[in-house]
C-alpha cells in the first residue's frame, strides 16, 4: 500500500488484525506502521549489506508526518554514505555505562592495590563519582565533565556535626570545607579508570588524562623535644601497653601505622636488627628492607615474651588470627594527656624524618628508610637540612674570617 502521507491519512488509517505499513510516495522506504494494538509509528525500511532492515523513527502523534519524513530523509543520506543507522542505534544501546566501567574497575583493578587504598577508591567511586555519572555512557564523558566533577569535590560537602555526649542527636550539618587533596586523589583514580577503559576498548581516549590538579599544602608537623618527652611519659603510664607499644614502634622506625599493626615476628632479624616488610603490607607494594635501632629490637623482644606462642603478629587483635585494629580511641587520649591536640599518628613519621635530618642524614637515606619510591616525596624534608648546612657554612666562615688588626692614623 502506498500513498502520500498526511496527518489526515495517518489519523484515518484503520486498525487491522495484523500490522501493516502504508508507504509514502514522496520518500521511498518511509512509511506508517499500524499495529494490532492501535499504535501507529513511522518507520524507514532500507537495505544494507544485502539485508532488509527496519528503523523505527517514532510514534504518532509525538512525531508529526513532516518531522518524521525529514528524519527519514536524513537517515537515507546516512545510508547513502554507507552508514547503518540501525546498527549505530544498537551499538549505542549496548555501549557501556560509567556504572559498568566502575564495577569492572572495582572487580579487576582494585584487588591489585593495597587494602586501604582499594577501600578508599571504592568509597570515592560510590560516594563521589557514580552519583554524578551513574547513568552516563563511558564514551560521553568529556574533559569538561571531569573538571566540573573535580571542582565540586574540591569545594567539599557538608557533613553531620559532631555532638557531645550530653547533646541530643540531631541532623545538623557542619559547613563544607574545601578538599583539594581529595579532588586530586579522585582525579588520579578517574584517570586510571579511563586509561583502563581505553585498554578495554570502551572508548578511544582518556578524558581525565590532563585533569587540572588543585594546589596542595603539605602538612609539616614535627614534634619538638619537649612534646616527644610528654608523649613518651603518657605512653609509659597508660594501661593499654599494646596500643602504647604500637605508637612507640611508629616513633622508633618511622613506619606507617598499618605496617606496624600488621607486622609479624618472621619479618624481623633481631640479630642483625633488620625489618623486612613484605610487599603485601607496604604502600609501595614492594619489599622494603630497613635497619632498626636497638630500642626497637628490645621492644620486639618484649612483645615476643608477651604474645602467646604460635601467634605470628606482634600485636594480635581481639579477633583470632587477626592483627589489632586502628587505635582510634587510644590516640585521642594520648593527644590530651601529652598536650599535642593537633598531632596525628602519621606526624610521628615526619618527626622521625626530621630527627634523621638533624643527625646529618641525607635525603636519599631518608627516602630509603621511609620507603619512598619518588624523590619528590622526600623533598618535603629538604628545608630541614638548612640548619646543619648553615652550621657547617658558618664554621667554614669562622675559620676563614680575616683577622682584624689595629691600624694607626696615617695623618
Amino acid at each position: 500500500m502506498s500513498k502520500r502521507l498526511t496527518e489526515r491519512v495517518v489519523k484515518a488509517a484503520e486498525i487491522g488484525t495484523r500490522k501493516y505499513v502504508v508507504f509514502d510516495d514522496d520518500c521511498p522506504g518511509f512509511g506508517l506502521c499500524v499495529y494490532e494494538s492501535g499504535r501507529k509509528g513511522f518507520v524507514l525500511i532500507y537495505r544494507m549489506g544485502g539485508q532488509q532492515k527496519r528503523f523505527t523513527i517514532g510514534t504518532w502523534p509525538a512525531w508529526s508526518v513532516i518531522a518524521a519524513r525529514d528524519e527519514a530523509k536524513a537517515l537515507k543520506r546516512e545510508i547513502d554514505r554507507g552508514e547503518d543507522p540501525l546498527g549505530s542505534r544498537r551499538s549505542a544501546r549496548s555501549a557501556p555505562t560509567v556504572k559498568e566501567l566502575a564495577e569492572r574497575y572495582i572487580e579487576e583493578h582494585l584487588p591489585k592495590l593495597a587494602k586501604t587504598n582499594a577501600s578508599d577508591q571504592a568509597s570515592m567511586l560510590q560516594k563521589l563519582v557514580l552519583p554524578e555519572w551513574k547513568g552516563r555512557m563511558v564514551a560521553d564523558i568529556t574533559p569538561t565533565d571531569v573538571d566540573r566533577l573535580l571542582t565540586k569535590i574540591a569545594a567539599g560537602r557538608a557533613r553531620p556535626a559532631k555532638l557531645t555526649p550530653t547533646q541530643k542527636r540531631r541532623k545538623a550539618l557542619a559547613p563544607a570545607k574545601p578538599t583539594p587533596v581529595r579532588a586530586n586523589r579522585a582525579g588520579e583514580m578517574i584517570r586510571k579508570m579511563f586509561s583502563l577503559a581505553v585498554q578495554w576498548k570502551m572508548r578511544p581516549d582518556n578524558p581525565a588524562f590532563a585533569f587540572r590538579k588543585r594546589p596542595e599544602t603539605a602538612r609539616d608537623r614535627f614534634l619538638a623535644f619537649d612534646e616527644i618527652e610528654r608523649l613518651a611519659n603518657a605512653l609509659a603510664i597508660d594501661e593499654d601497653q599494646r596500643a602504647a607499644s604500637i605508637i612507640r614502634l611508629c616513633m622508633l622506625t618511622g613506619a606507617r601505622l598499618g605496617e606496624v599493626r600488621t607486622a609479624t615476628f618472621d619479618q624481623f632479624n633481631l640479630d642483625l636488627a633488620i625489618w623486612t616488610k613484605q610487599a603485601a603490607y607496604t604502600k609501595q607494594r614492594r619489599i622494603h628492607r630497613v635497619p632498626i635501632s636497638h630500642e626497637a629490637v628490645a621492644l620486639i623482644r618484649l612483645r615476643r615474651e608477651i604474645v602467646p606462642k604460635g601467634c605470628p603478629f606482634l600485636f594480635p587483635g581481639d579477633v583470632p588470627d587477626q592483627p589489632v585494629g586502628d587505635p582510634k580511641r587510644f590516640w585521642p587520649k594520648m593527644q590530651k594527656v601529652a598536650e599535642i591536640p593537633d598531632v596525628r599518628i602519621h606526624d610521628l613519621r615526619h618527626t622521625f624524618a626530621s630527627l634523621l635530618v638533624s643527625g646529618g642524614a641525607s635525603l636519599e637515606m631518608i627516602g630509603r628508610l621511609l620507603g619512598h619510591t619518588q624523590i619528590g616525596t622526600t623533598q618535603r624534608y629538604a628545608h630541614l637540612i638548612d640548619a646543619p648546612l648553615r652550621a657547617g657554612v658558618n664554621a667554614v666562615g669562622e675559620m676563614l674570617k680575616p683577622r682584624l688588626r689595629l691600624v694607626g692614623d696615617v695623618r
